[in-house]
């Protein structure tokens, strides 16, 4: 670690799975790991509060800030362990500690004592923008929290967002551990299956192939199994996970919130969740959430009754595609119409090549390098550890942890760990994802979303990492308004498009041969159509979000709801049993407000549309991203940083055009 931050950041210097230099805890070493971390930010907060005389930004919001440290490192560092320890023991205890170090979260931020030194700094004025933008956002979110609220009123809420936490922890774990498996008699069932995915799943001593809910065996089923029925099971299988258990989980969460923005003033939680964000309330995200509806809608249809229309070939008669078969019918029609097969781009992206890949990438599109660290201290062998140097100066340190393992986060996350402070502490930060594995004899090919996902999960870490050198961990790295987290991942996103960065590292796991550009371009004219339907699908999951936090939580089916909205939204014909919502863990991070990715994706677009095509790594917006965008980290506004790049308020145009791009393109083909 760099200098560490007086007493209250020096624990830092060692992490929760190293603490003999082993790279293994127990979950007894755990405990008193986090506890001589809680009792550090304690005394950080008791240092605070004994301050006599004047209030400066050296003696109160640098001692703040010290114990904020303190208290996101500890939380982010178990809530780490929680996610992708191996040990079930070792997860289960840090579940209990996470469920602590929430309280010493909610405690301080009804902590009125500490409200009021923040408020009573003297020469404000004389801040920099960075200071004054933070100890502005630091007093409202106080204010929102109920600090200025009597005494009994700030016990209950601390009674409830201590329930929140324990409930939105089980949730989250219910979906972890609670993976569905589905066994098939024959590997006749698997026709339409690469040869890859078919050498991996051979038959068990019952004579059965199981097949998990895990990514790398769910996605190629959905995508290429001819076998309807499998489909079916499959579909059923992953929208089932951690239901029942997570319905009620749900009900009682959303109640949980719906009092906490009661007594806070609030009609719903949606309100208290948007009034600090970039979007401003409910009512606006309404608003734009219903103009994608009008833009979308009709697009939508175009492309549901083209694959219709194709279908019908294959099967006449049939009058509705249903959701299990969606997946599947798009890819037969990319086929089809637009004479690209995805299997065809897998065989070049080995996840042994996509890896280095899209370090590579970043490396130059950043101007950073990447050092592998050696024989790293880690939480499980199969987890890689990297420093990140500009030019001379070591920047931050980051954690690969990619492939499936059984008890470990079943999504694709990026995790900021430690929170990086100018000259004094570095940032580090972690991608828990779950792509396919290489083994002996199968090269872990991945899809070409995959690789998105890839790039995706990057943006946010360079996030993480180059927006983690400002001069308060408060507004260090990922710390911008919920609603702006998304653009530099979403913008990354675009890099994949283009067929020279592919070559340079997509080559055939067998021949070697660089990916042809011509694929690629077949790829991303396949690859433009259905993009109407994600917008719907967004929209779906989106208005869910917003509508289970909107709506009164004593009366809500949050099936019922479900239903109505995929029903509202999209066109494939609803499968009885679909409890999706019961592993959308978005509801319990985002709550409301999952219309981010929806959001940033018109802010990454309009982003993206600054780089020239041509050199998309070589050209100056590459540097003036990075300088605008990532390295402010939460120093300023989500608007203010817009605005920066672009010398202007954000636009849609470039969203709109990505849009219509696959009809633009047929127009083009019939001309």
């Amino acid at each position: 670690m760099a200098a560490p931050v007086s007493d209250t950041a020096s624990s830092l210097d060692v992490h929760p799975w190293n603490p003999a230099g082993t790279g293994s805890v127990d979950a007894k070493a755990l405990e008193s790991w986090v506890e001589e971390r809680l009792l550090r930010h304690r005394r950080g907060i008791e240092r605070l509060l004994a301050v006599d005389g004047p209030r400066s930004l050296e003696n109160t919001l640098r001692t703040y800030d010290d114990a904020v440290a303190e208290l996101s490192a500890v939380g982010s560092l178990t809530g780490l362990m929680h996610s992708v320890y191996p040990d079930k023991p070792v997860r289960d205890t840090a579940q209990a500690l996470l469920q602590k170090i929430s309280q010493a979260g909610v405690e301080l931020s009804l902590n009125r004592e500490v409200y009021q030194a923040l408020d009573r700094i003297d020469a404000r004025s004389e801040a920099d923008a960075a200071t004054r933008h933070y100890l502005d956002r630091t007093l409202l979110q106080y204010r929102l929290a109920g600090v200025d609220k009597d005494d009994a009123t700030r016990a209950r809420i601390k009674e409830l967002q201590d329930r929140a936490t324990l409930t939105s922890l089980q949730f989250a774990q219910n979906v972890q551990e609670g993976g569905n498996t589905v066994a098939i008699d024959s590997a006749a069932e698997l026709d339409g299956l690469p040869p890859d995915y078919l050498e991996m799943h051979q038959p068990g001593e019952d004579g059965k192939i199981t097949l998990t809910t895990d990514f790398p065996d769910y996605l190629p089923v959905m995508t290429f199994a001819r076998s309807g029925d499998l489909r079916r099971k499959m579909f059923l299988a992953y929208n089932t996970r951690a239901w029942p258990a997570n319905r009620q989980l749900l009900l009682d969460l959303l109640n949980i919130r719906q009092e906490v923005a009661t007594i806070l003033g609030f009609a719903h939680w949606a309100d208290l969740a948007t009034v600090d964000q970039m979007i401003e309330s409910a009512a606006n995200m309404q608003a734009f959430l219903d103009d994608l509806d009008h833009a979308s809608k009709a697009g939508a249809e175009k492309e549901y009754s083209m694959i219709l229309e194709f279908v019908r070939t294959h099967e006449p008669g049939l009058n509705q595609i249903d959701a299990a078969s969606r997946a599947y019918w798009v890819e037969q029609y990319r086929r089809s119409a637009f004479d690209f097969d995805s299997q065809s781009v897998r065989p070049y992206f080995p996840y042994a090549r996509v890896e280095p890949g899209v370090l590579a990438t970043a490396e130059k599109l950043f101007q950073v390098r990447f050092r592998r660290i050696e024989n790293p201290d880690v939480w499980h062998p199969a987890v890689s550890a990297w420093e990140v140097w500009d030019g001379t100066e070591l920047a931050g340190r980051f954690y690969l942890d990619m492939h499936p393992r059984e008890g470990k986060d079943k999504w694709f996350s990026a995790h900021p760990l430690i929170p990086g402070i100018r000259d004094r502490q570095l940032p580090e930060a972690a991608l828990i994802c779950n792509f396919p594995e290489p083994k002996e004899g199968n090269p872990g090919l991945l899809q070409y979303s995959d690789v998105v996902t890839f790039f995706h999960e990057f943006g946010h870490l360079m996030h993480a990492l180059l927006g983690g050198r400002q001069a308060w961990a408060g507004i260090s790295g990922i710390a911008t308004e919920g609603d702006f987290v998304e653009v530099p991942s979403q913008m990354l996103e675009e890099f994949f498009r283009d067929p020279r960065l592919l070559a340079s590292f997509a080559h055939h796991f067998e021949t070697g041969e660089r990916i042809p550009a011509e694929l690629v371009m077949r790829m991303n004219r396949a690859g433009a159509f259905g993009r109407a339907d994600w917008v719907r699908s967004q929209l779906f999951y989106t208005t869910y979000s917003l509508e289970t936090h909107r709506l009164d939580p004593a009366t809500l089916d949050p099936d019922t709801l479900f239903r109505g909205l995929y029903e509202r939204f999209l066109p494939y014909a609803w499968i009885d049993g679909n409890h999706m919502y019961a592993s959308f863990t978005h509801l319990v991070g985002y709550s409301s407000n999952y219309y981010t990715y929806l959001y940033d994706k018109v802010i990454a677009l309009d982003f993206f549309a600054q780089f020239p095509r041509h050199a998309l790594l070589d050209s100056p917006a590459a540097m003036r991203y990075r300088k605008t965008v990532l390295e402010p980290g939460g120093s300023m506004p989500g608007k203010e940083i817009v605005q920066k790049f672009l010398g202007r308020s954000q636009s849609s145009d470039a969203f709109t055009q990505w849009i219509g791009e696959e009809f633009q393109q047929m127009s083009a083909a019939y001309a």
